[in-house]
C-alpha cells in the first residue's frame, strides 16, 4: 500500500486589510472553506504579524501522487477565483510518497 503526502505553501497579499483583525478575518473564512471543500488540513504558516501579507500550508493525505497533486492545485484555483482582495504572490506544491 502507498501513501502519499501532498504539501503546499502560498503567500497572499491583501492591499485593502488596515489591521491583524481584518487579517484573521479573511484567513479565518478561508481556512474553513478549503478545509470544507478539500478535506485538507491548513494554517497560517508564516507571516502572522504582517497584517497585509499571509502565508498558508496546506497538506493532504492520498494513496495516489496524481491526487495529491489536484487537490492542492484545485484549492490553489479555488483561492485565486474566489478571492479578489487578495492576491496570489507564489505558491509552492511537494508531493512525496512516504511509506
Amino acid at each position: 500500500m502507498t501513501m502519499v503526502v501532498g504539501v503546499c505553501r502560498f503567500t497572499l497579499r491583501m492591499p485593502e486589510n488596515s489591521s491583524l483583525k481584518d487579517k484573521r478575518q479573511v484567513i479565518k473564512s478561508l481556512t474553513t472553506r478549503l478545509r470544507n471543500k478539500f478535506n485538507v488540513a491548513v494554517a497560517e504558516v508564516e507571516d502572522n504579524e504582517t497584517w497585509q501579507i499571509a502565508t498558508i500550508g496546506l497538506t493532504c493525505v492520498s494513496n495516489d501522487a496524481r491526487h495529491a497533486r489536484q487537490i492542492l492545485d484545485s484549492a490553489i484555483e479555488f483561492v485565486e477565483r474566489t478571492r479578489p482582495d487578495a492576491e496570489l504572490l507564489n505558491s509552492e506544491i511537494d508531493v512525496s510518497q512516504v511509506f
